[in-house]
């Protein structure tokens, strides 16, 4: 399901995929993950300033996503050859996976895709099950921050322990 912009809604399952995340083909996608959260951060374009700020933002982040046992993935049309120089120059160890070939796909099936042939700025939080917890769109040029990712996360906490009581 998705909602009036198109993006994914909460208590959708999750699409599946794994993408190519280094350039000697290792893929990685959501489903390696399963029984932990999985947060999608799809971006536009790796080297764009608010992509660049935005990427480095979760990277310096990375503990208190990990606190939560949280997984993050960073998704973009880019190539993975772009998104590994990127990484590099950014400092960024999370997998940023290339949406490349067919372009966009991924991101098509999240609702988070452009017509100027691009990503959307969304971030998507899928529960350990692999059903999407929730999801917020960005407009491109502003960066989203970490706050509604970590709201997410904690929500899930909340939610298990009142299941598990």
């Amino acid at each position: 399901m998705t909602d009036s912009d198109g993006l994914i809604t909460p208590g959708s399952p999750a699409p599946d995929f794994t993408l190519p995340a280094t350039p000697d083909g290792r893929r990685t996608g959501p489903g390696q993950f399963r029984g932990r959260p999985v947060v999608l951060a799809f971006y536009p374009a790796d080297w764009t300033p608010v992509c660049g700020d935005q990427m480095a933002l979760y990277q310096a982040a990375m503990p208190e996503f990990e606190r939560y046992d949280a997984v993050l993935l960073g998704l973009s049309v880019d190539s993975i050859w772009s998104h590994q120089a990127f990484a590099e120059a950014r400092g960024i160890t999370f997998p940023l996976l290339a949406d490349f070939e067919p372009k966009g796909e991924v991101s098509r099936r999240y609702g988070a895709y452009t017509p100027q042939g691009e990503s959307a700025r969304a971030l998507v939080v899928l529960d350990p099950d692999q059903t999407v917890a929730w999801s917020h769109l960005s407009p491109p040029e502003v960066n989203p921050g970490a706050d509604g990712i970590l709201d997410a996360l904690e929500q899930l906490v909340s939610d298990r322990r009142v299941v598990t009581r």
